[in-house]
């Protein structure tokens, strides 16, 4: 079976910007973006910036390809697209592998229709035709919430008072075949229950807490089955795009890093997060192919950031030390186009919280530009920034949140990141502060 219809099978705060006292990478800032003299350059970028073709890209990911979980069909179907594009534009393009978790993906079946499951590392599978049996009442999973009628029934066990890990181990030794394991909080996507590293002799899967109290009323309470099915996959890969830009004779050594993530997570189409990164990094890279430059300019769309920036990592680790010496900055773009009306701010991520040649560039060109959102520094790490950040690479991750709060988008990590919810202005105003300040940073 095909990784991609494996995985469709389960389907149904801060004030304003701090400014930096002077130092080094300010003084680099300030001559690579020298105020009003970057003004006409900062033109030849914005006035070339289609937010149209951007929101088409985010269209294309969401609607046509749709979830892209790291490993599935559907991430290297978006890898091949990205690759050609970008060879499209005259780029050089490496395709990078790298091994990932093996994946497990599951499907849960009642007779009223699908139910939307997650499946945690170290389920056990099941056999091909998935495991049919009637529901138990296991309450929190603790010992003394199971009895000898939970033997050869799944147990349907709510989130809270002991670990995931302890639930299923408790429903094992009572005789449960299977577990599922409900939220104890309302949100949209399935609870993703870490097992801690541990391998469980039974199937396990997640679900919402809307889910699991329509299971107790409907199913559990009439004495019906459902079916559990979990299959793992071994030997799974995930890639990155690299497109390069070297300068002609008389450049100088430097290396500026565009980086956005490609991958999503299990059932959300993955607009906001982050196809609006990815179609703002191909856009800059289109406007960019031909102008003269005497920095090194590499895009990297990197697969496998919502299980743990393996993607990043890679591509940072496989760096030599002369490529890390000669690294200019890292622009990580992650969230850049959701329309919910409070993410009013662009905050810039650094790990430490501290302004960087990066960040200060940023603020340069926005106050030369008139970008409209504020722009908030913030400390925050969780994105494909960390990496370049721990090789000793100045990185921030652009990012739209409410200011105050830092909150995202309520859409986050749920079915409902979908085409919907992205403003093609917000794409603009994203694809010009970051495409005006890389141009700033490698241009002639």
């Amino acid at each position: 079976m095909k990784w991609k219809t494996a995985f469709l099978s389960a389907l149904l705060v801060s004030s304003s910007f701090y400014v930096a006292p002077t130092g080094m990478f300010e003084q680099q800032a300030v001559q690579a973006a020298p105020g009003k003299n970057g003004a006409a350059f900062d033109q030849k970028v914005i006035s070339r910036i289609d937010q149209e073709r951007m929101y088409e890209d985010v269209f294309y990911l969401t609607e046509t390809i749709g979830p892209r979980v790291a490993g599935t069909d559907a991430e290297k179907e978006t890898a091949q697209f990205l690759k050609e594009r970008l060879e499209s534009y005259g780029y050089d393009v490496e395709m990078q592998e790298f091994d990932i978790p093996d994946l497990v993906v599951g499907h849960l079946h009642t007779d009223s229709g699908d139910v939307l499951v997650n499946i945690p590392a170290g389920s056990a599978a099941t056999v091909d035709e998935g495991l049919t049996a009637p529901l138990y009442n296991g309450g929190l999973g603790f010992p003394t919430d199971f009895s000898n009628d939970a033997a050869g029934k799944i147990a349907l066990i709510e989130r809270g008072g002991i670990t995931f890990a302890q639930k299923v181990t408790n429903a094992y030794a009572a005789g449960a075949v299977g577990v599922l394991i409900y939220n104890n909080v309302d949100q949209t996507g399935p609870l993703n229950p870490s097992l801690g590293g541990a391998e469980m002799p039974i199937p396990v899967g997640g679900i919402t807490k809307a889910s699991g109290e329509a299971l107790k009323t409907d199913v559990l309470a009439t004495g019906e089955s459902v079916t559990l099915s979990v299959q793992a996959f071994e030997g799974a890969t995930s890639e990155n795009v690299i497109a390069t830009r070297a300068p002609k004779k008389g450049g100088t050594d430097g290396i500026v890093h565009v980086t956005a993530h490609y991958d999503s997570v299990p059932f959300a189409p993955g607009a906001s997060d982050n196809a609006s990164g990815t179609a703002v990094a191909l856009e800059i890279a289109r406007v960019l192919k031909s102008y003269p430059i005497d920095q090194e300019v590499r895009f990297v769309f990197v697969g496998a950031e919502e299980i743990g920036l393996l993607g990043s990592r890679y591509y940072v680790n496989q760096l030599s030390e002369d490529e890390v010496a000669q690294s200019v900055g890292n622009f990580n773009m992650d969230m850049v186009g959701t329309s919910w009306d409070n993410a009013t701010a662009i905050y810039l991520n650094t790990v430490d919280g501290l302004p960087n040649i990066v960040t200060d560039t940023a603020k340069a060109t926005g106050e030369r530009i008139g970008t409209p959102s504020e722009l908030i520094l913030f400390q925050r790490g969780a994105s494909d920034h960390v990496p370049f950040f721990e090789a000793g690479i100045p990185a921030a991750n652009f990012i739209r949140r409410e200011p105050g709060t830092a909150n995202l988008e309520p859409y986050y990590h749920t079915p409902l990141d979908t085409i919907e919810f992205i403003s093609a202005e917000r794409l603009k105003e994203a694809g010009d502060l970051v495409g005006a300040s890389v141009y700033q940073l490698i241009r002639k």
